[in-house]
Order: structure tokens, then C-alpha cells, then sequence
């Protein structure tokens, strides 16, 4: 066995906590320049960490206590199917119970879709990259140094050792893609509880969360390549953000255009309501002038006759 973990290996490490922490940060500046407000991020954060940290490790808890857990992990297709659909029903439920509560009153700045997605996708990173690297790291330094690590031991240590440095950048990579799809779920799942006519937006999140998970496993567990797996998930991530933009567009245009007809409709009522009001004045004055000037002629007509 090698004596240390590659110097590069820690690098690469390095480099991967620090994109799980960095895109978020990108994101939540640019949301907030688009307008979009800062509860929106912490909540979606607060979201994934109680519907699929909690709720839904409690969900598969009372599973794998049955025989259908057996079942589910023997077949790779079914435990990918069962997988995805857990975790889309948990985030995607988390999302839609969010805009519908919490949020209830932030739905009328629809940039506030993408800052809950970037907080959703943001704090699923944080967690599963940033933080295991930084665990990674620890532990790598620890080990090279010739102190006993706090957590692990030798057979960690030669799995660092063996794996390639570039290994340690396809959570990053992954990472990316799984936060465009979290905002893009987000969009569709924002407008399904924005507009009753649109809650099959919701269901469909469910779905094609079911299946981008579904597919990722299956392929991950067949053998296949990691960089085709990562090139499917990426291909994904580009057709479910195609769809958002068409949903973003249609309602929030929609919507643009409803405030627009509102505003013509009270302005042309208001124009309405000052000219009758201009012409009540004028006909009003118009009597009086004409009051006036009979009473002057009558006064005339007496003072010369």
C-alpha cells in the first residue's frame, strides 16, 4: 500500500467543496439582482432538509423494515423507480406545500421560483459535496501527516490512494446539473400552486424527478461509464430547462399581460370617470355664467329704463 494520498487527489478534493458552495453563492446574487428576495433561498433550503433528509429517511425506514425492501434492492430497475419516485414525491411535495404556505404571500415576484430552486439544489450540495470533501480532505491530511484520522481507517485510506484525482470533480460536475434541475422543478411546481388550471405542472415534477433519479441509478448500477451517466443527467438537466423557460413564459407572460389589461381597464375608467366629472363642472358653470349674466341684464335693463 502506498504510503500518502496523492497531493492532487486533495487538490481536486479542495476544488470540489469549493464549487459546492461557490455556484450557490453565484446563484443567490443573481437571483437577488433579478429581484427575486432572500427568504426564498433559506426556505428552499429549510425544504430539502425536512421533506428529504427527514421525512423521507423516515419513510424508507418503515420500508426497509418489510419484505418489499427486499424485493426493491434485488432488481435494479425497481429500486431506481422506487428511488426516483420517492424523491420526487418528498421534494417535489416539499415544494408545492412551501409555495402554498409559507411563501404563500412571495408568489407575486415569480423570480422567487429560481431563488427557492437555487436554495433547494444549493443546500443538497453543500451536503452531500462540500461537506464530504471537507470530511475528505481532513482525513487525507491527517493520514499523510501520520496521525491516527478521527473517523475511518486503513481501507478508506487506500481507496483514496487508488482512485483517479479526477474522480473526486464528477460530484461537482453532477452537482451543477442536479441544481439547474432542481430550479427548473421548482418553476414548474411554483406556477402548478400559483394557478389551480395548472396543477398537473406538480405531478409532472413528481415524474420527471422519478425519472432523471431513475435513470441515474440504473445506469450507475448496470456499469456504465461515469461520464456518459453524467452526460445523460446533463441532456436532462437541458430538456427539463427547456420546458421551464416554455412554462416560465407562458404563464408568466400570461400573468404580465393580465396585470396590463387590469391596468388599461382603471385607467380608461378613471379617464372616464374625470371627463364626466369635467363635464358635470363645466355644465355647472355654464349655468351659473348664465345666471349671472341674466341677472346682470336685468339689472341693466332696470337702471336704463
Amino acid at each position: 500500500m502506498e504510503n500518502t494520498i496523492p497531493t492532487l487527489t486533495i487538490l481536486a478534493m479542495a476544488l470540489s467543496a469549493l464549487i459546492g458552495i461557490a455556484v450557490p453563492a453565484a446563484l443567490y446574487v443573481l437571483f437577488r439582482k433579478k429581484g427575486a428576495k432572500r427568504l426564498p433561498f433559506w426556505i428552499g433550503c429549510a425544504t430539502f432538509v425536512l421533506f428529504a433528509l427527514v421525512l423521507e429517511q423516515i419513510a424508507y425506514y418503515f420500508i426497509m423494515q418489510t419484505a418489499l425492501w427486499t424485493t426493491i434492492t434485488s432488481n435494479i430497475l425497481f429500486y431506481g423507480l422506487v428511488g426516483g419516485f420517492m424523491a420526487g414525491l418528498f421534494e417535489e411535495t416539499g415544494r408545492y406545500v412551501a409555495f402554498k404556505s409559507v411563501l404563500r404571500k412571495k408568489r407575486g415576484n415569480d423570480q422567487n421560483a429560481l431563488m427557492f430552486g437555487a436554495g433547494h439544489g444549493s443546500i443538497e450540495a453543500v451536503v452531500l459535496l462540500s461537506v464530504s470533501m471537507v470530511m475528505n480532505i481532513v482525513y487525507s491530511l491527517q493520514f499523510n501527516a501520520g496521525i491516527s484520522p478521527s473517523f475511518g481507517g486503513l481501507d478508506a485510506a487506500q481507496q483514496l490512494i487508488d482512485l483517479p484525482s479526477w474522480m473526486f470533480l464528477v460530484g461537482a460536475v453532477e452537482r451543477i446539473a442536479a441544481i439547474s434541475i432542481h430550479i427548473s422543478l421548482s418553476v414548474l411546481v411554483w406556477f402548478a400552486a400559483k394557478n389551480g388550471k395548472r396543477f398537473w405542472l406538480y405531478p409532472l415534477a413528481i415524474l420527471l424527478h422519478l425519472f432523471v433519479n431513475a435513470v441515474a441509478v440504473v445506469l450507475s448500477g448496470s456499469g456504465v461509464n461515469v461520464w456518459i451517466i453524467e452526460g445523460a443527467v446533463y441532456v436532462m438537466a437541458i430538456a427539463f430547462a427547456l420546458l421551464a423557460v416554455a412554462v416560465w413564459k407562458k404563464n408568466h407572460t400570461a400573468q404580465a399581460e393580465a396585470i396590463a389589461e387590469a391596468t388599461a381597464e382603471a385607467s380608461a375608467e378613471t379617464v372616464k370617470e374625470v371627463v364626466e366629472e369635467v363635464s358635470e363642472t363645466v355644465g355647472e358653470v355654464a349655468e351659473i355664467v348664465a345666471e349671472v349674466a341674466e341677472e346682470a341684464a336685468e339689472t341693466i335693463g332696470e337702471t336704463l329704463f
